[in-house]
């Protein structure tokens, strides 16, 4: 099975496609490294302050290739294939959440699985009119990973959440966003460039207040609101000593829009 991960850079935003013929944009161990470490790299560069990632054909991600799990089975390392993948997984998906580069997903069709995952971990998801969310799990006799119980309540709800994977759900696009768990539809043709102009929109802001966005926004929901007043406080405190808030202050004061282009995070 061959995936490949091509990247083309357009100014400051790096467009990710996940292509495979033969495997349906599915990954064994090679192909889920390859995509972690093309998406740390564009996350390392400080000329890239955003990513669209999207598929090709038919299908967004189908998270881990069924084939590789039957091989391990056969050999018995079945058990150190799934360790192995969620290993490389999720702590992508960890950085993806906390790193100031802003993450699209351009989802052209099916994201199941562990790709249901990688497009739920993105800061915004645009879906073209062909695209579904696929549960997948049930259906193999497995619980969810790549982070799906965590993310998709948070989109949805607890108890559509539990419906969707409970019932082995499929959902369109016109579903997934009535839902919550998308954000926008679009045509298949309109997709990369409405994907890509929020990410140029999300990705010109500073990188401090980018960062500390994602962090508090993640923890609201499991923390008390006085442990939240304290987060935001030491987050604006540090964001208040960084040049990109002199730069907006100043920008301010001028009556023009700030350019946060150049400044990278430290």
């Amino acid at each position: 099975m061959t995936m490949t991960v091509d990247v083309a850079k357009e100014g400051s935003t790096a467009i990710v496609t996940l292509s495979g013929t033969t495997s349906r944009n599915a990954f064994d161990s090679t192909g889920i490294a390859l995509i972690s470490s093309t998406l740390n790299g564009l996350m390392d560069d400080p000329e890239v302050r955003s990513i669209v990632l999207t598929g090709t054909g038919r299908i967004f991600c189908a998270g881990a290739d069924i084939d590789s799990f039957q091989e391990a089975i056969e050999d018995d390392s079945i058990g150190e294939l799934v360790m192995e993948l969620t290993g490389i997984l999720h702590p992508l998906l960890v950085r993806m959440r906390g790193d100031p580069t802003i993450i699209i997903a351009a989802i052209n069709g099916a994201a199941a699985g562990g790709g249901l995952g990688l497009a739920l971990a993105c800061d915004a998801r645009i879906a073209s009119n062909e695209a579904c969310l696929v549960s997948a799990f049930f259906r193999l006799g497995l619980s969810p990973d790549g982070g799906t119980t965590w993310l998709l309540p948070r989109l949805v709800g607890v108890q559509r959440a539990r419906t969707f994977l409970f019932n082995d759900e499929t959902w369109d696009a016109s579903t997934a966003l009535e839902a919550g768990a998308i954000d926008e539809v679009v045509d298949s043709d309109e997709l990369l460039s409405r994907a890509e102009q929020l990410a140029i929109e999300w990705g010109k802001w500073a990188n401090h207040s980018k960062k500390s966005t994602k962090q508090l926004l993640d923890s609201q929901s499991s923390t008390f609101f006085e442990t939240q007043l304290e987060f935001e406080r030491m987050l604006i405190t540090q964001s208040s000593m960084d040049p990109e808030f002199m730069e907006g202050v100043k920008a301010f004061q001028e009556k023009r829009s700030p350019d946060f282009s150049n400044f990278s995070e430290e």
